[in-house]
């Protein structure tokens, strides 16, 4: 698909550009050069596709799948460079108040580039969801900008040659503040992606119901999720479960468990155990003293891996999560949990605070 674009595109603007070049008319001539640049992100497309398909090496352990969403940024920059050359054309067009009139032919070539590329768009359109494929939703959107550009150059050429109106360099500065809009919207959706994006919810919901559905497992928290691209999706969870269990049995729930997680969702799961002694009447009573005292301290805070570790002098050793616009500070947190712990008994606090 990618290989076709270019072709189309070349074409196109080939014929854009010798007729803005003959008439004068910069919207025309601007529109082939958006075609021209349409190429490159093809092109850049293209390549991405194929390295993203490259298997993982020793350099890059998780593959190369992110390779979409730099050839998405890429498509994104050329779409930016081209609506700041536009608009400049433009604004020196209106200042200078001159006007073309078109030919009959030019506007055969501005209604053949407008069914071309509506061809394109649902192309594009289709294969990206069928792949799942970033650059090529990109050169969809792409392909879609590019008809309403086409159209604007179109009714400008229309409105010079038979209204009489200087409308070529003002639908040149709409079509470059349009093109300009998407351009920042395809930067900004990629370079988030590029980042890391919080996990999908469904997903994350998915892999939490599918663990406290284990035979034995207590409870499940820290559930972490990191993606690597389409495809390319790592998880880390603690599990908990009864500590007089044996090691083996506990063990044999959890490997199921991740595998369980690999056929089901595809995603690869790392599960750690966290040994929960029901026995325990005072870490039990400690904590739900706890919880009582420390509820309202902060929206949203959770709890969990509570222990009581006894030796010289009793530890009370427990995480708490909190949500990332929680405004308390993690060291204020800590520290009103710790005086809420010396409150209650005589027990050291040993407090991790985690965001998620």
């Amino acid at each position: 698909m990618s290989a076709v674009g270019m072709a189309c595109n070349f074409l196109l603007a080939a014929g854009k550009i010798v007729a803005g070049a003959v008439t004068g008319l910069l919207s025309v001539l601007a529109d082939g050069v958006n075609n021209l640049s349409d190429c490159g992100s093809s092109a850049v497309a293209l390549f991405s596709l194929r390295l993203a398909r490259k298997p993982a090496d020793r350099e890059h352990p998780y593959g190369h799948r992110r390779a979409e969403y730099v050839a998405s940024m890429c498509i994104a920059f050329l779409v930016l460079v081209l609506a700041v050359e536009l608009a400049r054309e433009s604004l020196e067009k209106v200042a200078a108040g001159t006007q073309n009139a078109a030919v009959w032919w030019v506007y055969l070539i501005l209604g053949l580039s407008v069914l071309i590329k509506a061809g394109m768009f649902f192309g594009y359109r289709a294969v990206a969801k069928r792949t799942d494929c970033d650059p090529l939703r990109a050169a969809a959107t792409d392909s879609a900008c590019d008809c309403i550009a086409t159209l604007a150059v179109l009714a400008g050429a229309l409105l010079s040659q038979f209204a009489h109106l200087p409308a070529d360099g003002w639908m040149g500065i709409l079509v470059a503040l349009f093109i300009g809009w998407q351009g920042v919207k395809l930067l900004l959706e990629a370079g988030s992606k590029l980042l890391g994006q919080a996990p999908d919810r469904a997903l994350v919901e998915k892999l939490r119901a599918l663990l406290l559905a284990g035979e034995g497992v207590l409870g499940v928290h820290d559930l972490k999720v990191y993606g690597f691209g389409k495809g390319v999706t790592f998880a880390t969870a603690h599990a908990e479960m009864d500590a007089s269990l044996p090691a083996l049995a506990s063990h044999a729930v959890l490997d199921g468990l991740e595998k369980e997680a690999l056929q089901k969702t595809g995603v690869v799961l790392t599960l750690h155990l966290d040994p929960v002694v029901l026995g325990d009447e005072e870490a039990k009573e400690l904590e739900t003293r706890l919880r009582a005292a420390a509820e309202g301290m902060a929206d949203g805070m959770n709890i969990h891996d509570f222990r009581l570790v006894r030796g010289a002098t009793k530890k009370a050793v427990f995480e708490v999560a909190v949500p990332f616009d929680c405004p308390v500070s993690d060291k204020e947190l800590e520290n009103s949990l710790a005086r809420t712990v010396r409150i209650l008994g005589d027990y050291e606090p040993v407090v991790t605070v985690e965001r998620e």
